[in-house]
C-alpha cells in the first residue's frame, strides 16, 4: 500500500492483514524498533533526506519477510495499491495528528494545506505507477473499514 501520509495505509493495512491472516508491518514502526528512536528523532538527527535513505534501506530489509503487508512498500514483483485521497480529507486527518508528524508539527492551517497540495503534486507521478488505484476516503469507522477491506480483496481478486 502506498500513498500520502494520512491516506489510511496503516488503518487499511492492519484490517486487510487481519482479514487475510497476514502479519502487519508498518515501515515507520519497523524503523523505530530497529533503531530504538522515534521517527521524529531520526528526522532531527538526519534530516528528511537522511531519513528517506534509511527508510529505503529498511524497506528492502523488511521486504525479505514472508507473508506480510508492508506499508509504503511498492514491490515491483507484487501487487501495489495507491490509496488515493483528496486534499480536503488529507487536511482534515492530518490536522488532528500533525503534532505526531515531524514535517507538519509547526504548520498553521494554510501552511498545512499548501504543504499537502505541493507534496501530492510532486509524488503523484510515482504513486500512479502502482498497479491499482484505491479510494482511501472511506476509512472513518469500522463499517467503512470493513467495506474497504472487501473492496480491496475484490480489486486484488482475492
Amino acid at each position: 500500500l502506498i500513498g500520502y501520509m494520512g491516506a489510511g495505509k496503516t488503518t487499511l493495512g492492519k484490517a486487510f492483514a487481519r482479514a487475510m491472516g497476514l502479519t502487519f508491518v508498518d515501515l515507520d514502526w519497523y524503523i523505530e524498533e530497529r533503531f530504538h528512536k522515534t521517527v521524529r528523532q531520526i528526522f532531527t538527527e538526519r534530516g528528511e533526506d537522511g531519513f528517506r535513505e534509511l527508510e529505503k534501506r529498511m524497506l528492502h530489509e523488511a521486504g525479505e519477510f514472508e507473508d506480510v503487508v508492508i506499508m509504503e512498500y511498492m514491490n515491483q514483483a507484487g501487487e501495489t495499491v495507491f490509496l488515493d485521497v483528496n486534499t480536503k480529507v488529507l487536511f482534515r486527518r492530518l490536522k488532528v495528528a500533525k503534532q505526531q508528524r515531524p514535517l507538519l508539527a509547526n504548520k498553521n492551517d494554510e501552511e498545512l494545506m499548501a504543504f499537502i497540495q505541493e507534496a501530492l503534486q510532486k509524488r503523484l507521478p510515482y504513486y500512479t505507477k502502482a498497479k491499482h488505484v484505491f479510494n482511501g476516503e472511506r476509512l472513518e469507522d469500522r463499517h467503512q473499514i470493513q467495506q474497504s477491506v472487501e473492496r480491496l480483496k475484490e480489486l486484488l481478486e482475492l
